[in-house]
């Protein structure tokens, strides 16, 4: 369905509190191991006699070990306490999310980590835990489950295989994996051929190790069997293995991301009516508008809101439904504090079906009404229903981002609206998102100019003169891109697109629905409404006969649909940063499921807030802020060396957020 934002009585402010406490661990003077053997599945016969092997080995090498079967032993002040942390054939689900939370930042702090056996066959819906652990069970030969073959010794410099053979045949169940992490270095592999029921090939492994997240991990699949834990090969191995984890500094809790306890959220108003989008000013006031028309302002000084100023905007269809429309996007000049220039984007009342974007002038806690400039003009449909977009940002370069929607009614269909049949025009997004020629379901990039009028930065989709085009294009083949954000050290845009509604694939239409975050480094063509998620693509659907035709090719998406005005040949489809569905996400898994609606907010950077009261830990820094609406959570995602994917985690994983809308930083360091 689409998805209207409901009257929201909540807005608050997250603080980070200054540093208390002592930032490096107290270390007991012996090593200290902790040995964890939860099962939450399988329970391997062989734990007892690996925690007996592991104690004795301790007491022959002078450091000392606590086993345990209890998750609360993940605290941080307990935790502090271990040079390293052996998973000893748990299985299953074997954390909650606040111990989940104490062992990442524990990792991250310094600590070690050693995998044993069915290690790799725990916590599927954490992936940060399996990128640490290597690698995820997949299988194990039947039939017998335990087998001879033959392991190859592959590094025989480091700590964990000095001393081993460079064959060595044994014994044990050997597991096939997947989603094994292309950090690990491989110790050990295994020889298939010495063997029936291995999936991996000729690179296979079996041991390896790696430096993760701050932290440094090693595994191993050897010990499903009793008698693994009495081979002398093995726990020169297994030694090997601790003594590398263990490793031989201090942890230091300054590298791990803080506690949770460490931010307070503060109400500054509630009882608001759809508030939408806010702007905080060099001050610390923040200007925030609903959708109704209404603009408001939050004075710290007083801690009150006052309504400042209320625009008449259209809020209902020609059928009389209520609408999406209305009050939609702010954003503040960069030049705010010497020109008081604020920018809004909204549907003004009357009968003319149009959004505009205009500039006002503001004065202290006064706003010119009379002052305003219609700077660009977005022609929409109000007959039938939905999704207007509307968000508005800046670059460091003074452009201004505007997103909108497509404009599209998309109740008769869950999957691509391409209905090219006559006066079926507004269930077409082939005519806003796909038309190369029309400004809805895109992102706008303009420069402002003095005088209310606006240029077109170098490097948008379509060079000013193209025809067929708008050059105010920046990224276009858009749904409903309804919160938008810049990073202002690259330029990169990033976008929440809330995706349709299907909750399945089909044959013969195409992909189950998803919601996207998207990320440009450039302008593009994102593909609605020919492609979903990672370039999915539609089936070509005759709407007057049902005939399913040919999926749309993201190489070279074809629009000629009779509703377009634009090019017929459209720029290739990029894919989405990060996509998911209402079910399981088996690529973001820790989205969770259920409804959704995608969000993208802020990337942090440090040096932002060099002279800030309350600023965020070094842990944030170069990190993309995520969330949605629905789902109540808030992600920090962190991107490799390229920009691209590397991982993401929840921010304050205990908590659920109550339909954030908007997030933006002030200075003093507050989201």
């Amino acid at each position: 369905m689409s998805r209207q934002f409901p009257i929201f009585g909540l807005f608050a402010a997250v603080l980070l509190l200054a540093p208390t406490g002592v930032a490096m661990a107290q270390q007991s003077q012996e090593p200290r191991l902790l040995v964890f053997s939860k099962t939450a599945g399988f329970r391997h016969s062989s734990i007892e006699v690996g925690v007996a092997a592991i104690r004795k080995l301790a007491q022959e090498q002078g450091f000392v070990v606590d086993a345990t079967e209890d998750a609360g032993a993940f605290i941080d002040r307990n935790l502090r306490r271990y040079r390293a942390v052996v998973f000893l054939s748990t299985t299953g689900d074997v954390l909650n999310p606040t111990q989940e939370s104490a062992f990442e930042r524990y990792i991250q702090a310094g600590g070690g980590y050693v995998g044993i056996h069915s290690a790799t066959d725990t916590e599927y819906e954490w992936p940060w835990y399996g990128k640490l652990a290597g690698a995820y069970f997949t299988s194990h030969p039947g039939n017998p489950n335990v087998r001879k073959g033959t392991f190859r010794v592959l590094n025989k410099s480091h700590v964990s295989t000095e001393g081993l053979p460079e064959r060595w045949e044994r014994e044990d169940e050997f597991y096939n994996f997947k989603s094994i992490d292309p950090s690990i270095r491989v110790l050990v592999d295994i020889d298939e051929k010495s063997y029936e029921g291995g999936t991996n090939g000729d690179h296979h492994p079996m041991s390896w190790y790696h430096d993760f997240d701050g932290g440094r991990a090693w595994y191993t699949n050897m010990g499903h069997t009793e008698a693994t834990f009495s081979e002398p090969l093995f726990l020169r191995h297994l030694l090997g293995g601790l003594r590398y984890a263990m490793g031989t500094g201090a942890l230091d809790y300054r590298r791990a991301r803080p506690e949770e306890n460490r931010f307070t959220k503060v109400v500054l108003g509630e009882k608001l009516n759809e508030p939408v989008e806010l702007a905080v000013l060099p001050d610390e006031r923040v200007l925030f508008i609903e959708r109704g028309g209404a603009i408001n302002l939050y004075s710290p000084a007083t801690g009150r809101i006052s309504q400042i100023g209320t625009i008449p905007v259209s809020m209902k269809y020609t059928t009389g439904e209520r609408a999406e429309d209305g009050l939609l996007g702010l954003a503040i000049d960069p030049g705010f504090a010497t020109n008081g220039w604020i920018y809004m984007y909204y549907s003004p009342s009357g009968p003319e079906p149009k959004n505009v974007l205009a500039r006002f002038v503001m004065r202290g806690d006064s706003l010119d009404l009379s002052s305003g400039k219609v700077m660009l003009d977005v022609r929409v449909q109000r007959d039938q229903c939905c999704h207007t977009g509307g968000s508005i940002t800046f670059d460091a370069q003074g452009n201004l981002y505007l997103s909108t929607g497509d404009n599209t009614n998309p109740f008769a269909t869950a999957y691509a609206p391409i209905d090219e049949r006559p006066d079926r025009s507004p269930w077409d997004a082939q005519k806003s998102s796909g038309n190369t020629n029309d400004l809805r379901g895109k992102i706008l990039r303009i420069h402002p100019e003095a005088d209310g009028s606006y240029t077109i930065p170098a490097g948008n989709l379509f060079p000013p003169g193209t025809d067929k085009t708008r050059p105010e294009i920046y990224t276009m083949g858009h749904r409903n891109p309804y919160r938008i954000a810049v990073d202002a050290r690259t330029g990169v845009l990033y976008w929440g697109d809330v995706g349709p509604d299907a909750a399945a694939d089909s044959a013969e239409r195409g992909p189950a629905g998803q919601d996207e975050v998207g990320r440009a480094p450039r302008a593009g063509n994102y593909g609605w409404p020919y492609f979903v998620g990672d370039n999915q693509a539609y089936v070509d659907v005759d709407q007057a006969t049902m005939r399913a035709g040919p999926r749309f090719d993201p190489a070279r998406p074809m629009n000629d649909s009779p509703n377009n005005t634009g090019l017929t040949e459209l720029p290739p489809a990029q894919k989405a940063f990060i996509w998911y569905p209402y079910g399981a996400s088996a690529e973001f898994p820790l989205v969770g499921t259920g409804g959704r609606t995608a969000m993208a907010g802020p990337v942090i950077h440090l040096d932002d807030f060099g002279h800030a009261a309350r600023p965020w830990a070094p842990y944030y820094d170069g990190k993309l802020l995520t969330y949605d609406w629905m789902r109540g959570w808030i992600m920090a995602v962190t991107m490799d060396s390229s920009g691209d994917f590397a991982s993401m985690e929840r921010f304050m994983p205990s908590y659920k957020f109550s339909n954030p809308t908007d997030m933006a930083f002030g200075p003093n360091g507050d989201l």
